[in-house]
This record gives C-alpha cells, structure tokens and sequence, in this order.
C-alpha cells in the first residue's frame, strides 16, 4: 500500500497549477523537437538546464520528463510521412511507416505510432513505479560479457532487415560500423579514419548519420528517378484511424513492444534505439504477414514505436534507484539532478519522495496529455502529404541541413550530411538496405566496448563469453539469428 500512497501523494503534487504548467510546456515542446531532425531531447534539456536553475526541482523534472517523451512521441512524424527521423529511435519508423504514408495509410500510421506509445509509455510508468528497485538490482548483476551479447544480438537480428537480401543487410550493417569507427578511440586515445581532418575527432552523430542516410539519401533518389508531375503527390485513403484489422494487429504489436522495450530500457546504455531494431526483428518473426515488411506493415509501426516509449521509461529506473543513466537524455537529466545537489541511488526514493513520485505522476499525466494533442493532429500532420515532391523534398533538404548545423555548427556536418546523402543513393540504387547501416553506426561503439571491456575481465581469454550463462545464451540466440534467414530462403528455393 506504500507505493499507492506514495503515487497519490505524488498526483497531488504533480496536479498543482504551476507544476501542470511545466508537464504541458514540456510535453508540447517535445512533441516539437521530436519532428525537427538533428535536435533531440538530450541536447534540448541541456540548452535548458542553466534556464531552470532557479526553478523547485521538482517542477524542473517534469518538465524534463515531459520533454522526454514528448521527443519519443514527435520523432515517428516525419519518419511516417517524410522518412526522415526526427530522433535516432525512429529509425525503424521510417522503414514500414513511410511505405504506409505512400499507400495513403499515413493516418493509420500516425494513429498505431501514437495509440502505442501511450500504451507503453503507461505500461513503463507502472513498471517504472512496481519494479525500479528489483530490476535495478538485476541491472547490477549484468557484466560487460552480457552486454556483448545483446549487442551483438541486435546487430545479427539485422538480417531479418534484409529480407532474401540477407549479405546485402550484413554488408550495410558493416558499412555501419565502419562509419561508427571514425572518430578517436576512447580507450586508446588514437584518431581512427579522421584523414587529417580535426572535425572528425569527435566521429559521426547518430543523428546526423540517420537523417543523411535516410532523409538526404531519400531526397537525392526522388530528384535522381522521381517525376515532377502532380500524380507524385501521395493522397490519404478512406479514414485517418486506423480501420478493424489494423486495430486487430496492431494491439499484439503494442503489447510485445512494450514489454520487450522496457526490458531493454533498463539495461544501462542499450537505449530506445536497439529496443526499436529488436522489437522490428521480432515482430517480422513473429507476424503471420511478414512479406509486407519494409512494405508497409503496420506492425512494423507499432511493436518499435511501443519498444519506443517503453524503452524511454525504462531508462529512468537505473537513473532513480542506481545512478546510472540508461539513455543519452537520462544522462542530461542524471546532470542535472547534481547540478540541484542531488544524488540519485537506492536511497533516493527514501530522501527525495516528493519529487520522485511527482515525477512518476507527472509521467502518468504527460503521457495521457500527449495522447489527446496528438491524435486531433493526425489530420493536419497528413496534410504534409499533399505539398508536391519537389517543394516538399526541398524543405526536407533545408531542415536537414539546418538541424545539424544548429547542432554542431559546422560546415564539416553538413558536407558528412551529403556524403552519407550521396552513399545512401547508391545503395538504394543497387537494393542495398539502409537501416541496417543506421544500426551499425548506433552500436559500433557500443560493442566495441564491451567487447574489449569484457577480454580485459577475462585477461584475454574469449572463453569468458561462453563462461557466464547469459552471455552464452545471448550468443546462442546470435547464431539462431543467423541462420534461420539462411534456412528459410533455402526452404523457399526448394519450394
């Protein structure tokens, strides 16, 4: 009955004036910055954090909360309806639901992406406020050998991207880490594949990599083979909610999103952007109409925009019960907590209750709020698909170039930005997949590290991956991964 007492406290927190504003303001100016390409919730709450030293801390953490999955609910707008992520995490978006805007089914869409992420982001609330200090203290347990695993997991799932083209995904994804590479090794401090050029030291933003490869890469191919007629406009059929059987599939989509995202969510450093990649793999494995992947399946909408949401609050359980941030923007808002002289661990719930659980509240509220303004704008998002292609790929082109540029500030991004443009047409001209290189960039660093964290552990010995249980388990599912593309397109064969 604690943790129910503890809640309605923090409802009567979070439902004072002043702190409703601060929920409202933030979730609208996520939503915002969800839909601009390049800015995304980390680097927003860090322009804000010398705003809101004079504000109650717990006022300040709403509003950062609300930012938070704000980002999450904004950055699937543009993926669905333009292909160009607003955030790293809507990646995956882009690959059925822009398919689905194309078949004018962008309502629909828009629809499953936002009904999804209010469902997961509910359900990762409750367990945020159930299981944060249970699965925290699992977290602890989960060495650098595991986390190898789930990141060499996420990178061999990308076969199931590939379809029958299954080398050209492995190729992709190995352009991806090649990219990933560029840049200084943190651990020995050498510039790797920068040519001489200091801009490259600090390597190639997720960001920046995704709105190249897909966005600048997507306007390139439309001028290169695209007509410039009116019959090029996409127009929206029947309804904008989704219809019987979109519901119907969508609903198990959501429910294994949500739980598989915030299980990944917890795990610090993994991020919304692998539980996307792998909440996408499962769902083409699991679904019963797996040839309309990367097609415009709906299911390829709801199951990574649930993993999406859930994912987000996921990351806030190691944040409050251990310290750790689990995502890029929990690592901002872990700053800012010790920027208000407050240190978040196993005792933080205990010494700090009112700004914990009226951010649990606030989360409840935020989310709900998000619901209910972004359902109402599923008409005048789609209204995006009656601009002509020329003038819309063109303000597609200028808010890429303006995003990253107000990122980083540098003429070097913007030149990285047309390079990856310019690769990305290429492969779409030779039927090379580009997620799989997006995910290649999010998790080069990622398994590096790990991986040579984890021969440290073991002294140089690669018998420590197989050594521990879960890390063994993780590389067995890697090989099943593998090879059950390469049975199935022998079974098709032979058919």
């Amino acid at each position: 009955m604690d943790i129910f007492s503890n809640l309605i406290a923090g409802f009567s927190t979070a439902l004072t004036p002043e702190n409703l504003l601060f929920g409202l303001i933030g979730v609208v100016l996520g939503t915002a910055i969800g839909v601009l390409p390049g800015i995304g919730p980390a680097l927003t709450i860090s322009l804000l954090l010398p705003l809101t030293f004079g504000l109650n801390p717990t006022s300040a953490f709403i509003m950062f909360g609300g930012i938070y999955y704000g980002a999450m609910y904004g950055g699937s707008t543009t993926s669905i309806l333009v292909k160009t992520p607003g955030e790293s995490a809507s990646v995956v978006t882009a690959l059925d639901g822009y398919e689905m805007a194309r078949r004018g089914r962008g309502g629909a869409a828009l629809a499953t992406a936002a009904i999804g992420s209010f469902v997961a982001g509910t359900f990762a609330t409750i367990g945020l406020m159930l299981l944060a200090r249970v699965l925290a203290d699992f977290a602890v347990l989960i060495g650098a050998p595991e986390y190898f695993g789930i990141m060499l997991l996420a990178l061999t799932a990308v076969t199931g991207l590939g379809g029958d083209s299954a080398p050209k995904a492995m190729f992709a994804t190995v352009l991806g880490l090649g990219i990933s590479m560029i840049g200084i090794d943190l651990q020995t401090g050498q510039a790797r594949f920068t040519f001489g050029v200091p801009e490259l030291l600090n390597g190639v933003e997720v960001v920046a990599a995704a709105v190249g490869l897909f966005a600048v890469g997507e306007v390139l191919w439309n001028a290169g083979t695209g007509k410039n007629s009116q019959d090029e406009v996409i127009k929206t059929i029947g309804t904008l909610m989704m219809n019987r059987d979109e519901w119907r599939r969508s609903i198990p989509s959501w429910i294994r999103g949500s739980i598989l995202g915030f299980i990944v969510g917890v795990l610090p450093g993994a991020g919304a952007t692998v539980a996307t990649f792998l909440s996408y793999n499962l769902e083409k494995r699991s679904s019963k109409n797996s040839e309309e992947f990367g097609k415009g399946a709906i299911e390829g909408v709801a199951g990574p925009e649930a993993a999406n949401n859930a994912a987000a609050g996921g990351a806030m359980v190691p944040l409050l019960a251990l310290g750790i941030p689990g995502s890029g923007t929990t690592a901002v808002m872990l700053a800012a907590l010790q920027q208000y002289g407050l240190n978040p661990g196993p005792l933080f719930f205990d010494k700090n209750p009112t700004l914990v659980w009226g951010l649990i509240a606030s989360l409840y509220i935020g989310n709900l709020l998000l619901l209910i303004l972004n359902l109402p704008l599923v008409g005048l998002w789609v209204k995006m698909l009656d601009i002509p292609k020329p003038l819309l790929f063109s303000g597609i082109l200028m808010f890429a170039l303006v995003g990253v540029l107000a990122q980083n500030g540098g003429t070097v991004d913007m030149l990285i930005l047309i390079v990856l443009g310019l690769i990305a047409f290429f492969m779409m001209r030779h039927g090379i997949p580009i997620a799989p290189a997006i995910l290649g960039v999010v998790m080069g660093p990622l398994v590096e590290q790990e991986f040579r964290r984890a021969l440290s552990i073991g002294r140089g010995d690669p018998s420590i991956f197989f050594q521990r249980p879960m890390a063994a388990f993780m590389l067995a599912l890697c090989v099943i991964s593998v090879l059950i593309p390469i049975i199935t397109a022998r079974r098709k064969k032979s058919a």
